[in-house]
């Protein structure tokens, strides 16, 4: 999974009437189509990893490592926005900065958290559907939630009660459910803890938010384009290590070269697939980090959440996952739970428009979660 860079900064990370910043040169027009491109990234890049790492599974392979390893291995592809969009550093800025030992030290704990997170998605895919897993998934805005109450102070309202309640109903209704689309081969017992799983890389994946934006707050203390970036790539580059170093101490590398010969697709088609699957995750990433860059980080959030409702529905068409009627209810209270979700941040948001000096002043009060 891609780690969503947010913080309690809801304005535009580069102020567009600033002529040092590349977004002063664009129009209107520009803004919106760079929008909609980023909001594209994110949407499909997420969805797309998702089905293919289903694709995977049913096609033959069988290694959870490499399927972790993919999560982050093309991390140098945000390289590219790094190299080529640069922010400013004033001189204060720069006396300000942490110690080089305290960062590392913050990048490598979350780095590390990253992997194992990733391994705990890894194995949920391998027992679940992707339109069942994409569900259960749903619940990381439910401890997300409860752990920016606890950790980051930000307070519940009605409508995240709601959305919180709504979505631990509809992940109940998937774990109770007789009828469920197992994949083939997965017994009773492995479904379980595919859901159990799952529903524990959620909570991990929430807990990785509240600490992320603990970094920014008492760490980092900034967060301009590059240092977003930074903390993307960096803590790739960790879990990538600790991925593949799992993967060689587990002695899954040994069975590769068989798993892609009895991969039913073909060779060329299972090398394709842990390749695309490992650019879509790095371009989701590049749609996250892209809004945040061009709009903010709460609407980068926002549509993080949007894309959660998207990948089951993509996997049922795709990959032509089965559809009862108990999911069908769980996917229709899960969007209600996203919809309320999505209706606080932006009541929250106009809020903050209102009164800016307010949200300046007060940064951890001018979110709901």
């Amino acid at each position: 999974m891609v780690v969503v860079i947010t913080s309690d900064n809801q304005q535009p990370i580069l102020q567009k009437d600033d002529a040092q910043h590349p977004l002063a040169k664009l129009n209107r027009l520009h803004l919106w189509l760079l929008v909609a491109l980023n909001i594209v990234f994110l949407l499909f890049g997420q969805a797309a990893a998702v089905i293919l790492g289903r694709f995977y599974y049913e096609k033959g392979g069988n290694s959870k490592w490499m399927a972790t390893v993919v999560q982050t291995a093309a991390f140098p592809l945000l390289f590219i926005p790094y190299l080529f969009i640069s922010s400013p550093q004033t001189h204060s800025e720069a006396s300000n900065q942490p110690s080089i030992i305290t960062v590392s030290v913050v990048y490598f704990v979350i780095g590390v958290l990253v992997a194992g997170d990733n391994m705990l998605y890894s194995i949920g895919l391998l027992y679940l559907s992707a339109s069942t897993y994409s569900l259960i998934c749903a619940t990381q805005l439910v401890f997300s939630a409860v752990l920016s109450y606890f950790l980051n102070h930000q307070r519940f309202t009605a409508l995240i009660m709601n959305s919180v309640v709504v979505l631990s109903l509809s992940a109940s209704l998937l774990a109770v459910n007789e009828d469920s689309d197992k994949p083939s081969g997965v017994t009773k017992s492995k479904y379980v803890i595919g859901f159990l799983v799952t529903l524990a890389a959620s909570a991990m994946y929430a807990l990785l938010l509240s600490l992320i934006q603990l970094s920014f707050q008492k760490v980092l203390k900034k967060e301009t384009f590059s240092v977003v970036l930074e903390m993307q790539i960096y803590t790739a580059i960790v879990a990538t290590a600790v991925s593949t170093v799992g993967l060689f101490a587990s002695g899954e590398w040994k069975t590769l070269h068989g798993e892609m010969g009895s991969f039913t697709a073909g060779k060329l088609a299972y090398v394709m697939t842990l390749v695309w699957t490992a650019i879509a995750w790095q371009i989701c990433s590049v749609g996250v980090v892209g809004l945040v860059f061009v709009v903010s980080s709460l609407f980068s959030n926002v549509i993080s959440t949007l894309s959660l409702a998207i990948t089951p529905i993509a996997s049922v068409m795709i990959l032509h996952d089965k559809m009862n009627g108990v999911k069908a209810i769980a996917m229709l209270m899960a969007i209600w739970g996203f919809c309320t979700y999505i209706y606080q941040n932006y009541v929250d948001d106009h809020k903050a428009s209102k009164a800016p000096s307010a949200v300046d002043a007060t940064p951890n009060e001018s979110r709901s979660c």
